[in-house]
């Protein structure tokens, strides 16, 4: 019996010291550190990779995440400028740069970061009026992130951005800012109404102006060409006459035919239904001869 135990002595102190060598073995993962302390004062930060741990000298005290964290806090009653009271809740965004700082800087950082926070929205909303706040928003943000960086330097905490994400008024101030909406969006839309209605009225008065300048250009076109066709017609006619006269010219027409013509012209002057005619003594006189002109041009 005291063999076998001797045997498996040596094999049991040495599964135990593989056990604690192994357990001295530490790996801290990629974007993390750990703080180690040695007989409870700090003695290192260890970053990613491989380190190993001294049975009961060294303690790991606390486990630090670098990657960049979110904080979402409760809404917040924030008073502005002009008495109005309202909800306010942000979002922080943050990363821990200095892990030592950190692990000693501040007793709950998150919630240190929470009060001070909600601080700082209270001063800054509460030298604006309610239109001003709903209408920087930006601003808000640029300033707490500021002031909420400086301060958490000394923890080892970097703000990189904070967010306002709701603010909330009163039920009251609601239903009047909806009432104002709703009175602008009716306005707007008068407007554009009456906008509209006036263009179109434009459009319909410029449409008739270019109508009743065509139909006058019309009119205006229709008449020269009727006074151009008149013009044409007389034109013809005198120069019928004229080639006719040109060619009773040039036939060298005798007395007696003159005279036929001239009694044809007085015949049709007198078939006139208003026509008068005062024929002097010696034409009438001269009517036996012309007609016996006549004959004797017709016999002929």
């Amino acid at each position: 019996m005291g063999g076998v135990f001797a045997v498996l002595t040596p094999i049991i102190i040495l599964a135990i010291l593989v056990l604690i060598a192994l357990n001295c073995i530490k790996i801290v993962p990629q974007a993390n550190a750990w703080i180690v302390e040695a007989f409870g004062q700090y003695k290192e930060t260890w970053n990613a990779g491989l380190h190993f741990k001294i049975p009961v000298v060294y303690r790991i005290v606390k486990r630090v995440s670098l990657k960049e964290q979110v904080a979402d806090f409760e809404p917040q009653p924030v008073i502005t400028k002009d008495n109005v009271t309202m909800m306010v809740d942000s979002v922080v965004f943050f990363a821990i740069f200095d892990p030592k700082s950190f692990a000693y800087g501040v007793e709950r950082p998150i919630a240190a970061i929470e009060n001070l926070s909600a601080t700082t929205l209270r001063n800054i909303i509460g030298s604006m009026t309610l239109d001003e706040t709903l209408t920087s928003r930006d601003e808000i943000n640029s300033k707490i992130t500021v002031i909420l960086d400086e301060a958490t330097d000394k923890w080892g905490i970097k703000v990189n951005r904070v967010e306002v994400k709701n603010i909330q008024p009163p039920r009251s101030i609601q239903d009047a800012m909806e009432k104002q909406m709703k009175a602008e969006r009716e306005k707007r839309e008068a407007i554009l109404t009456a906008e509209g209605k006036k263009q179109s009225a434009i459009t319909l008065a410029e449409g008739e102006k270019e109508a009743a300048i065509l139909r006058a250009d019309a009119a205006k076109e229709q008449k020269i060409r009727e006074a151009q066709g008149e013009a044409e017609a007389l034109l013809a006619v005198q120069k019928a006459k004229a080639e006719a006269i040109r060619l009773i010219n040039e036939a060298d027409p005798s007395q007696k035919y003159l005279a036929l013509r001239s009694f044809e012209a007085a015949e049709t002057m007198a078939n006139g239904q208003s026509t008068k005619i005062i024929v002097p003594s010696e034409i009438a006189n001269l009517a036996g001869t012309l007609t016996a002109v006549t004959e004797a041009v017709r016999k002929e």
